[in-house]
């Protein structure tokens, strides 16, 4: 009986380590550099990486390893206040980050992708230096319920199309294509981030970047692994 309980004790250690080791190469590779897990600054975020699977707009999984959000410190610290705000004005409510750091390696995999289609003008090439996503200072989000249903928003993430654009919405509510109340679910999104120090992306309502790119390519390090 006394073996067995040691046994069982040194499994259960095992187990408790492998549950606190970051998952897989490219996790490793971004706490090495000093990105943050965002689960470190904001355990209640939920992370949904979309590019871990293959209903993405570019129809394959970019991410064979990765499942964690990662982010430079000001940017995670930056969604925890936007979480924070959130909490505030909607006990309850949860932001949702579908995609957060890209190194280069997947960048370049997902250009490849879809370059020739017209769903390139949609990424950015990495023979350009690549885009915010590439040096931790963008993230995909959006919000779900204290009932855990996400908001709809009257696009899914990753829509390419005018749907998704933050500037045309009063038109297309006018025209059907989107309700009043997924805008106002926008527009509560958009509050809570901008008010952290994030700015929107006109074309996709789920964007926000936290610096401009010139910033970035001067002063940050890329994500280039």
């Amino acid at each position: 009986m006394r073996f067995k309980c040691i046994i069982f004790a040194i499994l259960s250690t095992f187990t408790i380590l492998a549950a606190e080791k970051p998952q897989g190469r490219l996790a490793v590779k971004m706490a090495e550099m000093g990105l943050v897990n965002i689960h470190d600054i904001s355990p209640e975020i939920i992370v949904d990486l979309m590019y871990a699977r293959d209903d993405n707009f570019t129809g394959q999984a970019m991410y064979r390893d990765l499942r964690q959000a990662y982010l430079r410190p000001e940017a995670a610290k930056a969604v925890g206040r936007a979480q924070a705000e959130l909490s505030r004005s909607h006990p309850g409510y949860r932001l949702k980050i579908h995609d957060a750091s890209r190194p280069m390696s997947v960048q370049r995999t997902m250009y490849n992708t879809v370059r020739g289609t017209s769903k390139a003008r949609y990424v950015s090439n990495p023979r350009n230096g690549g885009g915010l996503h590439n040096y931790g200072m963008a993230v995909d989000i959006s919000i779900v319920d204290d009932k855990g249903v996400e908001l709809p928003m009257g696009t899914k993430v990753d829509h390419l199309g005018i749907e998704a654009n933050i500037d045309r919405e009063k038109t297309l509510v006018k025209n059907g294509k989107i309700t009043e109340h997924e805008r106002k679910n926008r527009l509560l999104l958009r509050r809570v981030m901008t008010m952290a120090g994030f700015k929107p992306l006109r074309s996709e309502w789920w964007h926000f970047n936290l610096c401009t790119r010139a910033y970035a390519r001067t002063h940050l390090p890329l994500i280039d692994f």
